[in-house]
């Protein structure tokens, strides 16, 4: 697993239904970048992955209380 760049971001915020601007999928991937780096180490290794669009569909979800 690589560190995304702006143009990955962009395309899987677009896949996830969230699509964002140039300007915001590269602050995406400037935030996201050092979670990558810390998991290179284990990468494929996690019952998990990390994916940047999850983040919007949570941050966009509406919450009905």
């Amino acid at each position: 697993m690589t560190r995304p760049d702006p143009k990955q971001v962009k395309v899987m915020t677009e896949i996830a239904g969230v699509p964002q601007d140039a300007e915001v999928a590269a602050r995406i991937a400037n935030s996201i970048g050092p979670a990558f780096d810390g998991f290179a180490p284990v990468a494929g290794t996690l019952p998990m992955d990390l994916e940047p669009a999850s983040f919007l569909l949570v941050q966009n979800a509406k919450v009905s209380t």
